[in-house]
């Protein structure tokens, strides 16, 4: 697992956090580490952490509503053992998955800025290296998908985003696309749970 607990390589980033902090002295507010097995074959990368989510309680997805669907899916399709996820300290536990975000801080009005995506692809960069079991990456969201093409160097015009797209990569890596699962994309039905749950019978097919 990469390391980037203590980065304070944006500066914006890293005031907001520190702002966070004093409001919200029992919240984790620091960088959130990716959650999940270390010798996954699935890694799914979401966008950020969310205010009262994963900068709360320190884990992925974890606490927000954004959460509720990822997870209820994972426990679907045998990749998670519960199908909540609440606190860092519960009993949940991921199977051949690893949870991870394009931008690890918190970013004001959950918008990062393009220079702090591409400080913070470093982080994604190395756990991509640094996973050679990895077969199957899951982006959620325009961002993610364009964040794992940046750590990977490959070009963004040759691979086109879509929900429930399949993008074969030259390292035999598949990457596949999906809205992400926010509460307005549910509340909207942008994103519905069977569209959610076709793109993990896409992954499961992959890893099956």
């Amino acid at each position: 697992m990469i390391d980037c607990i203590d980065c304070t390589l944006c500066p914006r980033l890293a005031g907001f956090l520190a702002e966070v902090r004093a409001t919200h002295p029992h919240y984790h507010g620091r960088p959130v580490l990716p959650f999940g097995d270390p010798k996954a074959r699935l890694l799914i990368v979401g966008l950020a952490p969310g205010m009262h989510g994963a900068n709360r309680t320190g884990r992925p997805f974890t606490g927000d509503f954004a959460g509720i669907l990822l997870y209820q899916a994972l426990h679907a399709f045998g990749f998670g053992s519960l199908p909540v996820s609440e606190a860092a300290d519960d009993a949940l536990v991921l199977t051949d998955c690893r949870i991870s975000n394009a931008v690890k801080c918190l970013p004001p009005a959950n918008k990062p800025e393009t220079a702090e995506i591409r400080t913070c692809n470093r982080y994604l960069s190395a756990e991509l290296a640094a996973a050679p079991e990895l077969r199957v990456i899951l982006a959620l969201g325009l961002i993610a998908h364009k964040a794992v093409l940046m750590a990977l160097n490959l070009k963004q015009s040759a691979y086109t985003f879509g929900h429930g797209a399949r993008h074969q990569l030259p390292d035999g890596r598949v990457l596949v696309d999906s809205y992400h699962c926010s509460r307005y994309n549910t509340q909207t039905h942008r994103l519905t749970s069977v569209d959610f749950y076709n793109v993990f019978r896409t992954i499961r097919s992959e890893l099956d």
